[in-house]
């Protein structure tokens, strides 16, 4: 990350430049064991010879990234997926998670222990006061092959409990909005709350969910229109994400559906953002205090999002500028040297918790917003 001119507390900028070394190292270890004979995917090592420079000597830190071509969401489409998985991994069971796909091939991402470790760091950040261990989880969100799925039912059982999960095909859901078919869009939308409160009523002891926010808000409606709350339900804790969550729309949530702020609802919601590229961004703590900004830190060194400038990728925006995301992806399983994401907001600046750089007010990048189909999120 370039340097970026800021009056950072000297103890988070010590933090900072502690995470920065981090980084870097990690970055380094991460390009050799991609571009190494004997633990790379096929797909980098075939990429190699087409390079000007050599990864494993060239790449020093994790600046030097920039030195390989933007990544192309479009290789990540068709087969063979096998040339994802790295060769250290051909003889682990290995997951296949797919995004997009309403129009054409679906993108797919291979994927061996990824998304467990993800959520088992993501756990850490929960509060146990509202995410008590060995509580049952609800699953409201997209099934068949996409990663949330799987993590989400992960973070329950590694947290020690039973995971309901719902049936929702997010594709039907866009082909419905692209056709205009509204009242289709209203009647599945209803069919999926139901499968939700048929579970929420049914005596399993339910405490944590995951929801989108259009579900979240649909569910808690759905439970009004038959005289009980969440809270009467018991959920006590919600991981939620989507470019959905905005100021606006989680103050009506926290104010309104869930009737005040934790301490007195006894609900706690808290954001995340993230893909099936990426993982998990974590949000900073919302409040009222500051005006229910939602700020986004993904979880270095295993993934990267800096905020760059809409005319040049390679140069990050200024602390409270806005720009578009881009995203770094740095595992054993899978290596992304910079992708621009279809996502813009505020380069938000680092803190005690994140001593790295963060993301706010996360939308559709403009150029593409009157294009993009949200969905169920």
């Amino acid at each position: 990350m370039s340097t970026i001119e800021s009056n950072l507390d000297p103890n988070i900028q010590q933090l900072a430049d502690q995470a920065k070394e981090r980084l870097d190292q990690h970055t380094v270890e991460t390009v050799r064991w991609h571009f190494d004979e004997a633990t790379g995917c096929p797909f980098w090592l075939g990429k190699k010879s087409e390079l000007n420079f050599d990864p494993l000597t060239e790449i020093k830190c994790f600046d030097d990234l920039k030195k390989f071509p933007l990544f192309e969401d479009e290789w990540l489409r068709g087969g063979p997926v096998e040339r994802w998985r790295p060769k250290a991994y051909e003889n682990e069971p290995t997951y296949v998670f797919e995004t997009g796909g309403t129009t054409g091939i679906p993108k797919s991402r291979v994927v061996v222990h990824d998304f467990r470790i993800d959520y088992e760091m993501f756990s850490e950040t929960l509060p146990e006061q509202y995410f008590p261990k060995r509580s049952n989880w609800l699953m409201l969100g997209p099934s068949g092959p996409r990663r949330l799925r799987l993590a989400v039912e992960h973070l329950c059982q590694f947290r020690g409990g039973i995971c309901f999960c719902i049936d929702l095909d997010p594709r039907w859901v866009v082909k419905l909005i692209k056709k205009g078919w509204m009242d289709h869009l209203e009647e599945y939308k209803k069919h999926c709350i139901d499968q939700a409160i048929t579970i929420l009523t049914a005596g399993h002891d339910i405490k944590c969910m995951f929801a989108t926010p259009k579900l979240l808000e649909s569910l808690c409606l759905g439970l009004e229109d038959r005289g009980t709350t969440l809270k009467d339900c018991g959920v006590t804790g919600i991981f939620s994400g989507g470019t959905e969550f905005t100021p606006q729309w989680t103050r009506y949530c926290i104010e309104e559906l869930f009737e005040g702020p934790p301490e007195e609802s006894g609900i706690y919601m808290t954001p995340t953002y993230g893909n099936t590229l990426m993982g998990l961004a974590c949000s900073k703590p919302v409040t009222a205090e500051d005006k229910y900004k939602i700020s986004y830190y993904a979880p270095q060194p295993r993934a990267v999002t800096e905020v760059v400038s809409f005319d040049d990728h390679t140069q990050p925006v200024g602390y409270g500028e806005t720009g578009r995301v881009k995203l770094y992806t740095l595992t054993k399983e899978f290596f992304i040297p910079g992708f621009l994401e279809r996502d813009e907001g505020e380069h938000e600046a680092p803190f005690e918790t994140y001593p790295w750089s963060g993301v706010s007010g996360v939308r559709p990048f403009h150029e593409l917003a009157s294009s993009t189909t949200v969905g169920v999120y």
